[in-house]
């Protein structure tokens, strides 16, 4: 007898698993959502009471993604907390800083993460759900029918034609950092004739987060001037394109340089950083920051050194000081900026930083000292990126109250 063997590879293994805990977790949850239906219907039948009322029903809904969107959502958390009214907060984060707040009208609650929550998400019954989660009615996030408006909150001073493709298209709102944005994304819903939505300016509530973190951390003492090298990871990312080459150079100047990985580095590019590791092991002025929060290694650095990040803004914002960046070419096909004018070509991310930024070329490395003394001295890169900042930072300190203000605007028109 031959034995004949069946070979599944694991890409497609793990979609028939992704597949297989969706379907599972879709039918747990309407099973319970059934059995509450009929608990519901038998205890209003013995009260007397009218089931047409649905008692699910939340006015207010946030839902965070992950971790790295807290400081999104803490102004417009702490603002419904000031006003005393009650927003219920769904969270994939199950140590959600929310659930050590002490808030007394804010409900967190974890409901898993991808498919599990999803499903929640799904069967939602609401008057206003807000999320930074791209991609609504695309994959497997869709519309519920018994929420009446979804709102797309913008969590970063970039572009918004840089999510994968139809990343706002089925939105009823977007809150945007500033007008710029609105532009580009009107241009799509013409371009691909999808419905209007309302684009509201609310600013960047997570700026306005950490410039108060920031202002908190106590001066330097006895400060020396230090680069930051803030890579991303990838083919495209400092560490694994120029490692030593660029890092030599920049240890030779004497000053302090610290080295903030990305966090997927450790995982997926552990051999390299092992040995850079290995290589400054005995470097006194060279410092790897592995720590969760950037803040501190922001506020210590006076340049920093990136690619093409939306770190770069966050850095030059916040603490007004130059930047040199990585001009990587970006294949905008997969991105809803290939279909704008050029594909994208001139998009404000491409302009601004090219006005804000000294791109990094290896023709640099051997005179790297100068280039930085340069850019730290440019009073033109310092106008260019105030103009930067005026533009994608509007309503500056006033996030969290402009978009719980749009949220209770919209909510007082509804028919409940």
């Amino acid at each position: 007898m031959i034995a004949t063997f069946l070979y599944i590879d694991p890409g497609t293994g793990s979609m028939l698993f992704s597949i297989l805990i969706g379907a599972a977790a879709t039918l747990f949850f309407l099973g319970k959502a059934a059995w509450i239906k009929v608990k519901l219907l038998f205890t209003a039948k013995k009260n007397g009471v009218s089931t047409s009322a649905d008692t699910n029903f939340k006015k207010y809904v946030i839902y965070n993604e992950g971790m790295q969107y807290w400081n999104t959502f803490k102004p417009i958390c702490d603002e419904f907390e000031k006003r005393q009214i009650e927003l219920t907060y769904y969270t994939s984060a199950q140590k959600d800083p929310c659930f050590d707040q002490g808030y007394k009208f804010i409900k967190p609650e974890f409901i898993g993460e991808g498919n599990l929550a999803f499903v929640k998400l799904n069967m939602l019954s609401a008057g206003f759900v807000l999320m930074t989660t791209p991609g609504l009615n695309v994959y497997q996030l869709k519309r519920s029918k018994n929420v009446k408006h979804y709102s797309h909150i913008i969590h970063m001073t970039t572009d918004t034609t840089m999510y994968r493709l139809f990343g706002t298209d089925y939105y009823d709102s977007v809150l945007i950092t500033g007008d710029y944005h609105r532009d580009e994304i009107q241009y799509l819903e013409n371009h691909r004739d999808i419905k209007k939505k309302q684009i509201i300016t609310v600013g960047c509530p997570y700026l306005d987060v950490l410039k108060e973190k920031m202002a908190n951390i106590p001066e330097e003492k006895n400060h020396q001037f230090t680069v930051l090298v803030s890579p991303t990871w990838g083919a495209s990312g400092l560490l694994l394109k120029y490692g030593e080459r660029l890092l030599d150079p920049l240890a030779a100047t004497g000053w302090n340089i610290i080295v903030r990985p990305h966090p997927q580095s450790k995982k997926s590019e552990k051999e390299i950083l092992d040995r850079l590791t290995q290589r400054y092991k005995d470097a006194s002025n060279i410092v790897w920051d592995y720590e969760t929060d950037n803040i501190y290694s922001l506020k210590k650095a006076d340049i920093m050194i990136s690619d093409f990040s939306g770190i770069i803004f966050d850095y030059a914002f916040l603490c007004n000081k130059p930047v040199i960046y990585v001009n990587s070419e970006l294949d905008m096909l997969p991105y809803d900026a290939y279909d704008l004018p050029d594909h994208g070509k001139y998009i404000w991310l491409n302009r601004a930083l090219k006005e804000i930024g000294i791109e990094l070329k290896e023709d640099f490395f051997d005179n790297i000292k100068d280039v930085i003394e340069k850019a730290s001295q440019s009073k033109e890169l310092e106008a260019q990126r105030q103009k930067a900042k005026n533009e994608a930072w509007m309503n500056e300190g006033h996030a969290g109250k402009a978009v719980v203000d749009f949220m209770v605007q919209e909510v007082s028109k509804m028919e409940f």
